[in-house]
């Protein structure tokens, strides 16, 4: 056998330019006729729209996850331009593109149409290769409109017509002619669709659609004819009459579908080729007539195919022979004529010429199909592979470039966050150093002030004037607004020369603290930055009415040179009053005042054990003995008129000098004793202002700390979604890789080399 490789199927060689009568075909079966069981090429569209059908679904579900992820990146806009909205509206307008491909494919065939004159047997070419009369056929013009053949799943035939989506039920071929000639609606530019049960025909499983048309020569509407039906076609098939040339109207035709399509597939059947039985002796040079006409139609006329090649898109059949043997093989019978009788002569020839016109028309539709409906959408696959692709790299690239701005941030911060932390440790050990100091300086200096004014308090109570009475009221008010002057004049000296110093060491703390601590702080807490808004002021609680609320004055006469005045200025104040209050007790237990006096004069004397008492009654008896009763009587005159003066001049401003001077000793004993606590108290208000200050410095340090552990936190958080961002991104870019070997894969198998 004489044949030429193409593709992955074996071609004849008379398709190669070869003269057919030297080589056999392939496939014959016993009778020399080539077997009808033979494999079809017209499954390799059928796995090749299967095949890129799988990958569009897989396309469509990559680009659909695709257009989420980058929607998704795009809206999360806290991680800046990693995506932006024109490609998220670039993968939803491959998304759509990809949906109206998926459903373009899906409704995808082979499309084979059929034109010639009127009664050059279209119909019956059709009804050979469908292997039953499925179309009517016959003599005169019996296809008045286009008829569309395909298959169904169901197992009922059926025609609906552009006017109508109504099914109608066909059973015969009777019926399919009678309901075609007995619709007024339908004209030679109608098209009626015939659904065949493909259980009915083998080659309908093959998503193969075959256009019947009535005769060129029927009407002048080529170009809507065209437009209409013939620009998604991927074979013509002109059915001419063997008995007959190439008619103008034929030839007007194929013109004008070269003008709308490049370089048609287009064969040329010359039907009716057993009428040159009748006259054998001029079958050859007939035969090469045609044959000469139609290659220089095709190649030079239409130029749609090579000098040495169009031969093979030429063939000299008998549709009706094929028709009628294959329909009696089908049902069990032996070949015979169309009356009954032998075959006529040549019939195993021409009926193999039909079969090379099959196997070679399923060849070149086969390709061509795949080629035309397939390259396009591929081509478009790629391109939506490539910019999804683009847009991961750009997605990849900004996470990428973000994540290392993060990166980088990061380590800022927690670099910051370290030094905010040992700053802080440092700066409050030393603050903490300077408050101890400052109010030990503070304590020290309110404790030398009030000792000073204490020296200065009788000066202080000199200063008092205010209604004097012996009435106790009267000394009570009196005593009060004494208190009341005493205190506002200490207080008023120790803030003078206390309270200005204290504030300005106390501001001049906290601006170093608050200068200490601006470093620390981050910008969002500007309040942190300014001094307290109260202002400091140390106050000194003396407590001064609280402290001498014990003083008891004692504004009575009292002799200057009386037994109690005596025994007070030998004995002291304290020894005196214990020995008073002793002898007064025991003086009401004596019966006699003579006795009492005596007894308390010698108890009072023996109880003084004093040296210089005794010493006084001895020169008392001295005196006695050595001057006489003349000198005792002018002292005791003398003693006398003194103790009158005195009494005289007990007047109410003695009485208030002598409460203030018993006032100043009180007071100033019961101040000496408060000095550690006032100025331990103004220390501790010093303290309080400053470590208050420090407390609340540390606290905007911690929120300023926490502020910068959450940005880490947020920060880390962002890397991690840029490295799934990043993550996500190649394996779509793998995705779309794997996609594309898918199809070079289908490219290769069935676009490139057919």
């Amino acid at each position: 056998m004489c044949v030429e490789q193409r593709g992955s199927w074996e071609l004849p060689a008379a398709w190669c330019g070869r003269t057919r009568s030297t080589c056999e075909p392939e496939g014959l079966s016993e009778h020399g006729v080539m077997d009808d069981e033979d494999p079809s090429p017209l499954r390799r569209f059928v796995v090749a729209k299967r095949s890129i059908t799988s990958i569009f679904d897989q396309l469509l579900d990559f680009v659909k996850d695709g257009s989420a992820f980058v929607d998704e990146v795009w809206r999360g806009d806290d991680l800046g331009s990693v995506a932006v909205e024109e490609q998220s509206l670039e993968l939803q307008s491959c998304e759509t593109k990809l949906r109206t491909i998926r459903e373009v494919l899906l409704r995808r065939h082979m499309k084979v149409a059929f034109f010639g004159r009127t009664s050059n047997g279209k119909s019956t070419v059709i009804n050979a290769m469908l292997r039953d009369r499925v179309l009517p056929s016959g003599i005169g013009h019996t296809t008045n409109c286009f008829l569309r053949v395909e298959g169904t799943d169901g197992d009922e035939a059926y025609l609906t017509t552009e006017a109508s989506n109504e099914r109608r039920s066909v059973s015969t071929v009777n019926q399919l002619a009678h309901a075609l000639h007995m619709d007024p609606t339908l004209d030679s530019g109608c098209l009626v669709k015939v659904m065949w049960p493909k259980s009915r025909c083998a080659l309908l499983r093959d998503d193969l659609v075959l256009m019947d048309s009535p005769g060129t020569d029927v009407t002048l509407e080529l170009d809507s004819w065209i437009d209409k039906f013939c620009l998604d076609a991927d074979v013509f098939v002109l059915v001419g009459n063997a008995e007959s040339t190439l008619m103008n109207t034929e030839k007007l035709f194929f013109h004008k579908v070269s003008e709308r399509i490049s370089k048609p597939n287009i064969f040329i059947l010359h039907n009716r080729w057993d009428a040159s039985v009748s006259e054998p002796e001029y079958i050859e040079e007939v035969r090469k007539q045609h044959l000469d006409r139609c290659v220089s139609f095709l190649s030079e006329e239409l130029k749609v195919v090579g000098l040495e090649d169009a031969p093979g898109r030429i063939f000299f059949v008998s549709a009706k022979e094929v028709l009628n043997s294959r329909m009696q093989r089908a049902q069990g019978m032996p070949e015979t004529g169309e009356t009954g009788g032998a075959l006529a002569e040549g019939f195993h020839e021409r009926l193999r010429e039909f079969q090379m016109f099959e196997r070679t028309f399923e060849e070149f539709i086969s390709q061509s199909a795949v080629k035309t409906k397939f390259e396009q959408h591929t081509v478009r696959a790629w391109q939506i592979t490539e910019a999804v692709k683009a847009v991961m790299d750009a997605i990849n690239i900004a996470s990428a470039d973000r994540k290392i701005l993060c990166l980088e941030e990061r380590e800022e911060q927690r670099d910051r966050l370290d030094f905010v932390r040992g700053q802080i440790i440092r700066l409050s050990d030393s603050v903490k150093e300077r408050i101890r100091t400052l109010t030990e300086d503070v304590a020290a200096k309110v404790a030398v002030v009030l000792t000073d004014q204490i020296r200065s308090l009788p000066v202080l109570v000199e200063e008092f004037r205010a209604d004097f009475s012996p009435t106790q009221e009267t000394l009570e008010l009196y005593k009060t607004k004494l208190l009341q002057h005493v205190e506002e004049r200490l207080v008023g000296c120790l803030s003078h020369r206390c309270s200005t110093s204290v504030l300005w060491d106390v501001r001049d703390t906290q601006s170093h603290m608050i200068d200490s601590v601006r470093p620390l702080l981050c910008p969002s807490l500007p309040e942190a930055l300014s001094a307290p808004s109260a202002p400091f002021d140390l106050t000194f609680d003396l407590g001064l009415a609280a402290i001498c609320a014990d003083f008891r004055e004692n504004i009575e006469f009292q002799f200057s040179l009386g037994w109690t005045a005596l025994v007070s200025r030998f004995l002291g104040n304290a020894n005196a009053k214990r020995a008073l209050s002793s002898a007064d007790a025991r003086r009401q237990e004596s019966s006699s005042f003579k006795d009492e006096m005596v007894v308390s004069i010698a108890t009072g004397l023996v109880s003084v054990t004093s040296r210089a008492s005794m010493t006084v009654l001895v020169i008392g008896g001295v005196v006695w003995r050595s001057v006489g009763w003349r000198v005792i009587a002018l002292s005791v005159s003398l003693y006398g008129f003194l103790f009158l003066y005195e009494k005289l001049t007990w007047t109410d401003a003695s009485r208030e000098r002598a409460l203030k001077k018993q006032f100043v000793a009180h007071a100033a004993g019961r101040l000496r004793a408060v000095i550690p606590a006032v100025s331990a108290a103004c220390s501790q208000q010093v303290y309080k202002e400053l470590w208050s200050t420090l407390s609340r410095l540390s606290q905007r340090v911690d929120l300023s700390e926490a502020e910068l552990e959450g940005n880490i936190r947020t920060l880390s958080f962002r890397i991690q979604r840029l490295e799934n961002i990043q993550r996500r991104s190649k394996a779509f870019r793998n995705r779309a890789t794997e996609l594309e070997t898918q199809l070079e894969v289908f490219s290769a198998r069935y676009l490139q080399g057919n």
